[in-house]
């Protein structure tokens, strides 16, 4: 497994030749030795799929929006429909998914007509799916090399995304639909041992998922090569941003061999449009298509969205009053600082509530050991960062708390997209301090009134006080602002109201937890 000390492979700790030179910090961490788990191989764990929700039908009259050059004239109805190989139909057939979401409607078929694409979709809209299906399916199509053992691979496909987390979900995803094909698809991201993640890849990589920094430092280390890149995927954009990592992604595309836009596809994913990720658009993608689905930054209709006016020292009692208001539950509660995660999460257990935390300085076991003990059950309630917030797909969250209000309205939208994924119902609370909120007021009333949602009296009077916010503009929400000459009628389905609401920024909530 590699030298504990160093990290190399082919010597032990005690006979290291690199020790002598390693300078002695008190304050260094020592080398991370964490190797995670295997994957199970059997088909059961691998196409474990969500619980479709008996909404799914409302998608339907979600309205989307698709601008940019010679766009398609329909979307897929079914799966059936689309022009993908016959081995990916049936992975489809058996992860459940019986009808596409709206993004994959129109993504597919833009992605298989070989166009860029940028897409502006809610949490839980099925994104995933909507590349990974048509990607692979080309990749399969032009002729793939089976894996096979090599110190430098040279994928197709490279993801990247913003967190572990979210890494972590899109290879479970891509294992899923690449299943019984040759496609390898392999994952790297921080805090596991990098000899590890090194044999994985060594083994065969036809599609590399990964976090920004660990795929720069394989790729600086000679160990991938850019050079045969048809397709580069950029998932979460907008919080990838967030994190610091635009230059790194700048990097990536600009520095190390990735072929050039007109020699590649590349496809952009956020969940929010702001002035920063569309700049990136124009630089990354060419001629690209737009698709925009239903209220972009609003939130979800089918949550129920509860606010209460809450004092900070009053937030535990109505904390525990609300978790055994509703004792069968699965919780996710969201606070702002780390240490307060698992100083709530002790709290709570101490309380006869079994309850997990997750958040940027837990070591990737920790975090992993945290989410499985939710997702199964043995700790229904996950006390979390906004690190948790973005990405993460855990089936059956029935109830989101915003224990603490997060700095940004965009952050708000996505926490609590964590429930009433798929269609299924959810349910939001959230604790608003006046003495520390009250700038977001006007935005949160807007979201509820927007989400059909009960506005309470103390809210709408603080609101409409709060002239020095300067009012909500809902800036780069929706629209492509490549300007009028995209936006000639066609392309929209569905007649429901299109509010852009993108917020004025990306959720930067995450400040705290800028880790890789």
């Amino acid at each position: 497994g590699g030298c504990f000390k160093c990290g190399e492979d082919g010597h032990v700790a005690r006979d290291c030749p690199n020790a002598a030179n390693m300078p002695v910090d008190p304050d260094k961490k020592p080398a991370v030795t964490y190797v995670p788990p295997p994957p199970p191989e059997d088909e059961e764990h691998i196409f474990q799929t969500m619980q479709k929700g008996i909404n799914f039908d409302k998608y339907d009259k979600i309205s989307v929006e698709v601008t940019g050059n010679n766009k398609p004239s329909h979307g897929l109805a079914s799966f059936l429909e689309a022009d993908v190989e016959d081995c990916f139909k049936e992975n489809v057939r058996k992860a459940n998914y019986d009808k596409p979401t709206p993004i994959q409607k129109w993504a597919i078929p833009i992605i298989l007509a070989k166009r860029d694409l940028m897409a502006c979709a809610q949490t839980g809209s099925g994104k995933t799916a909507a590349f990974l299906l048509p990607v692979l399916s080309t990749m399969l199509r032009n002729g793939i090399e089976g894996s096979s053992y090599s110190e430098v691979q040279e994928p197709q496909a490279i993801i990247v995304g913003p967190t572990r987390e979210l890494v972590s979900q899109i290879f479970n995803e891509a294992r899923k639909f690449s299943y019984n094909t040759i496609v390898r698809p392999v994952v790297v991201y921080g805090g596991v041992q990098t000899s590890y993640q090194l044999r994985e890849i060594e083994k065969g990589a036809h599609m590399i998922v990964g976090t920004p920094g660990r795929l720069l430092d394989f790729i600086g280390r000679g160990k991938i090569s850019l050079k045969k890149v048809k397709f580069l995927i950029l998932d979460e954009a907008d919080r990838m941003l967030d994190l610091g990592f635009k230059d790194d992604i700048k990097k990536l595309m600009n520095e190390l061999g990735m072929p050039p836009k007109q020699e590649r596809q590349t496809l952009m994913f956020s969940a929010t449009f702001p002035e920063e990720v569309q700049s990136l658009a124009r630089e990354l993608l060419n001629d690209y298509l737009f698709v925009t689905v239903g209220r972009v930054g609003g939130a979800n209709t089918d949550i129920e969205q509860m606010v209460y006016n809450v004092g900070q020292f009053d937030k535990r009692q109505k904390l525990i009053d609300l978790l055994n208001a509703c004792p069968n539950e699965r919780v996710l509660v969201f606070v702002e600082q780390k240490r307060n995660a698992d100083f709530l999460a002790s709290f709570l257990s101490q309380s006869e509530l079994p309850t997990t935390s997750i958040h940027g300085d837990r070591e990737q076991r920790e975090r992993e050991i945290a989410l499985n003990d939710f997702k199964s059950g043995r700790k229904p309630i996950l006390v979390a960062t906004s690190v948790a917030a973005r990405g993460l797909d855990i089936p059956g969250v029935m109830h989101v708390v915003n224990y603490d209000m997060p700095k940004e309205i965009d952050e708000y939208v996505h926490r609590i997209g964590r429930t009433g994924r798929c269609g299924n119902m959810g349910k939001a609370t959230t604790f608003f301090n006046p003495e520390t909120d009250a700038g977001l007021a006007r935005a949160l009333a807007k979201i509820l009134t927007d989400a059909q949602q009960e506005l309470p009296d103390w809210l709408e009077e603080m609101a409409q006080s709060s002239s020095g916010y300067g009012g909500f503009t809902g800036v780069g929400g929706s629209s492509d602002i490549r300007g009028d000459r995209f936006n000639g009628g066609g392309g929209f389905e569905g007649h429901d109201d299109m509010s852009a609401m993108g917020g004025s920024g990306g959720a930067s909530g995450g400040g705290d937890d800028a880790w890789d």
